[in-house]
């Protein structure tokens, strides 16, 4: 008699949460149609094998399963890279951060530093000046700072704007906040494949999409062609802000950390 218990309830919900995470990153790099192929080939394979019970079909299916998951390994090293971060990194972090409250409070108070890169962005939107600014959260951003030149300096308009420059070494490049200062310029991001991004969103806005698929940092973008001001979070944009709808944006989600 089949019996249905609370643990196939759990393994039911444990499986349907992996596959909406793998939906996820499949859908965030563009491939989504490989992940909709290898889920048909899949259920191809359970009909055939534990339904049917067609062994000279089955033993095949097996034989390419067994290859398959080597190739897929290979081909989405990538975005299972970013998935084992996504597990590993972000929630031990968020517990450190529950246990370390002083430095919550410490980040909170660096929260209202945050007002000389609205109005850099401001001016930098204003003039055209392309702007790159990574704004650090919880997930640690070590290999990207060392990418670029340390800076380790406090939040200053002037300082945000003349790095900026066109003709300063470091503008090409994206800038690191963390705790309320500046800690590098001239950095390198991962470069998003993204293949639904917006034909005239450039470079720039490629990099802060990879950068918020790979972390929980919030990325500001101001076009050097359009002057526009942009953020990236969670692998999303929300483009054209004014200053006061990015002052808002920064408010609210950099409350709590």
């Amino acid at each position: 008699m089949f019996e249905f218990g609370i643990k196939d309830l759990i393994d039911i919900l444990l499986v349907a949460l992996l596959l909406y995470y793998v939906y996820k990153l499949m859908k965030e790099s563009g491939s989504l149609s490989v992940f909709a192929g290898v889920l048909v080939f899949l259920l191809s394979w359970i009909l055939v094998t534990q339904v049917l019970e067609m062994k000279l079909l089955g033993s095949i299916f097996d034989k390419l399963i067994s290859v398959g998951v080597i190739a897929l390994i290979v081909l989405f090293q990538e975005e299972i890279r970013r998935f084992l971060l996504t597990l590993g990194t972000r929630h031990q972090a968020n517990n450190l951060v529950q246990i370390f409250k002083g430095w919550r409070k410490e980040q909170k108070k660096a929260n209202t530093q945050m007002l000389p890169v609205v109005m850099a962005c401001q001016n930098m939107s204003r003039n055209k000046v392309g702007a790159l600014i990574v704004i650090q959260r919880i997930d640690t951003l070590n290999s990207i700072i060392d990418t670029g030149e340390v800076i380790n300096a406090n939040i200053n308009q002037r300082l945000i704007e003349n790095i900026f420059f066109k003709n300063s070494p470091l503008h090409d490049g994206a800038m690191i906040i963390s705790k309320g200062r500046i800690i590098a310029a001239g950095c390198i991001l991962p470069v998003s494949h993204n293949l639904n991004i917006p034909k005239e969103l450039g470079l720039r806005h490629r990099a802060a999409l990879g950068m918020s698929q790979e972390s929980d940092a919030i990325v500001i973008i101001v076009s050097e062609e359009t002057g526009g001001i942009s953020v990236a979070k969670k692998g999303e944009f929300q483009l054209r802000l004014t200053a006061e709808e990015l002052e808002r944006f920064l408010d609210r989600e950099l409350q709590d950390y």
